[in-house]
């Protein structure tokens, strides 16, 4: 299945697209009981999706725990996964280079391998046509701003998927099948699943957690960020389901 088919599923099931489509029932065809019931159904989950307690709360759900370096053992490699790219960066005279979500992951990426002075891959293809790999751009990026050398750069993928089968190829090669994995808190159950079916023995680095300085009215008040956090949760709990029935299908 192409990038552009995958995302395109991706947008219509995902809020708020898949929730506006509820309420349009429901205005559209008022007549019938199901069609106002599915639009006030719409709503009401709209309103929970853009409400920070709500979309914060989902998000705790699929995070894990943060990495313990004195008890979760000893790998032989780190893998950086990209998180997109910031096209025609102004600033940096027009060129491709990371997103802030990558960034996050190679700052935590930095300071792991000087933590632990172990080599390093990055991995994440071309799936927008961008002028240079997420891997070569996060290769630039360590080596400039971070002065932390990669050894391995996986270029070819479009998804977490092939993340994790063109990695593994790469490292087997150097008789390595257990690695720290870096990638969002929200990210990692998804990642790691894919890492491990390709089989990777995978400790999990999560970085970008959700946090909240404290809760008060607003955390209970429609926010257009918390939409984008629901909208997050659910792609990951849709892939999640989709990787278990893919494995299924493969036995």
């Amino acid at each position: 299945m192409s990038w552009f088919t995958t995302n395109l599923i991706a947008t219509i099931l995902l809020p708020p697209l898949s929730l506006l489509i509820l309420i349009g029932v429901g205005v559209f065809f008022p007549g019938f009981k199901i069609a106002r019931r599915l639009g006030i159904l719409g709503f009401v989950l709209l309103w929970l999706a853009c409400t920070p307690f709500f979309a914060e709360g989902a998000l705790h759900l699929i995070e894990g725990r943060p990495l313990n370096i004195a008890t979760a053992g000893r790998a032989s490699a780190i893998v950086i996964l990209g998180g997109g790219t910031y096209f025609h960066a102004p600033e940096y005279a027009g060129e491709d280079t990371v997103n802030k979500e990558t960034l996050v992951r190679l700052r935590y990426g930095a300071r792991l391998q000087r933590q632990l002075h172990l080599p390093v891959l990055v991995t994440g293809g071309r799936p927008l046509d961008n002028s240079i790999s997420e891997a070569q751009q996060m290769r630039i990026v360590l080596a400039q701003d971070f002065v932390v050398p990669v050894r391995w750069a996986e270029n070819t993928s479009d998804n977490t998927y092939e993340n994790a089968r063109n990695s593994y190829r790469i490292l087997q090669k150097e008789n390595i099948r257990k690695i720290y994995l870096i990638t969002h808190a929200s990210h990692m159950m998804r990642a790691a699943a894919a890492f491990r079916l390709a089989g990777f023995e995978v400790i999990e680095a999560p970085t970008g957690f959700t946090t909240r300085y404290h809760t008060d009215l607003l955390t209970f008040l429609p926010r257009a960020r918390s939409l984008v956090d629901s909208a997050r949760f659910v792609h990951e709990t849709i892939g999640m389901l989709w990787y278990r029935a893919r494995s299924l299908f493969s036995q």
